[in-house]
């Protein structure tokens, strides 16, 4: 009986070294042809800030808060959110969630859309305003734009 040698080959993945500061070939490229010119320059040396405005337009604007219904609380809705309040913090704002022990993400540690609320300081619910919402004075807020 002949003995049978299994050969497995196996994949070696390489990592890419490092062999540019920059972020693609192209911007690589691009800098090649700045030296050979002799032109001048740093890469990435400053960082300038920018702002983004947007309008919003509220899902249920109620006499003494604004209510705004989720399903799904994306990113985007949530750093929206976070400049609101920060540009208007005279605004109730608060969140109406289809379920709020929804994962902001399917990461291992990702809090729920209620956990984030909290951390941020929002009120929200769940499917319907609760009753003790409707029941709270109305608060003189800025008129809204």
């Amino acid at each position: 009986m002949k003995q049978q040698h299994l050969t497995m080959k196996r994949k070696v993945l390489r990592q890419q070294q490092p062999t540019s500061k920059y972020k693609s070939k192209f911007e690589a490229t691009f800098a090649d042809n700045l030296n050979k010119k002799k032109i001048v320059f740093t890469y990435e040396t400053i960082s300038i800030d920018y702002e983004i405005t947007c309008c919003y337009k509220p899902d249920f604007i109620l006499d003494n808060f604004i209510v705004e219904t989720k399903g799904y609380f994306s990113k985007e809705d949530r750093r929206k959110h976070l400049a609101i309040k920060k540009k208007r913090p005279d605004l109730d704002i608060r969140f109406c969630f289809q379920n709020s022990r929804t994962k902001l993400s399917k990461a291992k540690n990702s809090i729920s859309y209620a956990a984030w609320c909290t951390r941020h300081g929002f009120q929200y619910c769940d499917k319907f305003i609760p009753d003790d919402w409707y029941e709270e004075p109305i608060q003189k807020q800025n008129s809204l734009p």
